[in-house]
């Protein structure tokens, strides 16, 4: 298996606003709790949902099934003390669609958590990560099926 290496570069722009850029010169704004953009640990919570979010629509996708509408929310406890790291991580998967097959949403959701999303795999060396699903009916929005594909403990580094 060959090794990658991923940089980027983090730039003060004024007060508590930080850019961040990657190598292609894509960018985000983090900022200090209160500001207007997303502090770093919610940039943190969304690139879990962004990762496994790709990960699950791109399997649903090649299992034909009909998503017409897909969210993730993310979060957790955090502590109290300082670093206010997470405690834990819950990720629900929120999957709406025509004729949606639960089983394959819960295979999708596995499959990202248990193996493609490398952030859900980072994460859960530092806190318990739980995936959870909802197949929503596409009318209504009313809960089809629902369950819990996948808990992970820390593992140890």
């Amino acid at each position: 298996m060959a090794e990658t290496e991923t940089w980027v570069t983090v730039t003060l722009e004024e007060g508590m606003r930080f850019r961040g850029e990657d190598e292609r010169g894509l960018s985000i704004l983090m900022e200090g709790e209160g500001g207007a953009h997303p502090t770093p640990m919610r940039v943190l919570a969304m690139a879990l949902g962004g990762c496994t979010g790709m990960d699950v629509i791109s399997i649903l996708r090649k299992m034909r099934q009909e998503v017409t509408g897909y969210a993730i929310r993310v979060g957790g406890p955090r502590a109290s003390d300082h670093p206010h790291v997470f405690m834990a991580l819950n990720v629900e998967h929120l999957v709406r669609g025509r004729s949606l097959d639960p089983e394959k949403v819960a295979r999708a959701v596995t499959l990202s958590a248990t193996r493609y999303c490398p952030v859900s795999a980072m994460l859960r060396h530092a806190a318990p990560v739980t995936h959870t699903w909802r197949v929503l009916d596409e009318e209504t929005g009313a809960e089809k099926a629902s369950g819990t594909v996948a808990e992970s403990a820390p593992e140890p580094a």
